[in-house]
């Protein structure tokens, strides 16, 4: 029997920064004390959602890290079942696109948690005319974005998917 769950990709972007650390390089640069407080809330918002999550894909990057950690943290996802690709780091669309097509076809919900400004152009490239926030941003930090995706990881066209939600700290808290 075929497995009819619907294919859908999340896009997380990294939780705030922490622009003032001491940090040897922009790689190494650390959460904020806000980034701190949204990522587990976006983790713990995404549980109630009942959200689940079979592959995910990060940044190595030191605020992508321990995004992703404490999201999975929330998930009751292991730290051993995060996959690190160092192409994600200030990847662009092309790099991004080709990292997705790799997936496996067995996973149906993918996350990728990276930077902007790749993680916008890959959404406004899959989908038409996402939401912009109050300020006139995309995917602001720790913000999530649940896309419908077609059934193949390696057909990802233009305008391919279909926009669930796009979910901000500011919209949970």
């Amino acid at each position: 029997m075929a497995d009819s769950k619907q294919r859908e990709l999340y896009i997380l972007r990294h939780a705030k920064s922490d622009w003032d650390s001491d940090a040897q390089s922009d790689f190494d640069r650390p959460l904020a004390k806000r980034g701190k407080k949204d990522a587990p809330a976006m983790g713990k918002w995404m549980a109630k959602q009942n959200l689940h999550v079979d592959y995910i894909i990060s940044s190595p990057a030191q605020r992508a890290k321990q995004t992703i950690h404490a999201v999975a943290k929330e998930l009751e996802i292991p730290k051993h079942d995060i996959h690190f690709e160092p192409k994600i780091y200030m990847a662009n669309l092309t790099t991004l696109l080709q990292i997705l097509k790799t997936c496996s076809a067995k996973a149906k919900q993918v996350m990728i948690v990276g930077h902007n400004p790749g993680l916008d152009d890959l959404l406004q490239h899959l989908v038409k005319a996402p939401p912009l926030s109050a300020n006139g941003k995309l995917l602001t930090t720790a913000s999530l974005a649940r896309i419908a995706m077609p059934n193949d990881w390696s057909n990802l066209e233009r305008y391919c998917g279909t926009l669930i939600t796009l979910t901000r700290p500011r919209d949970i808290t």
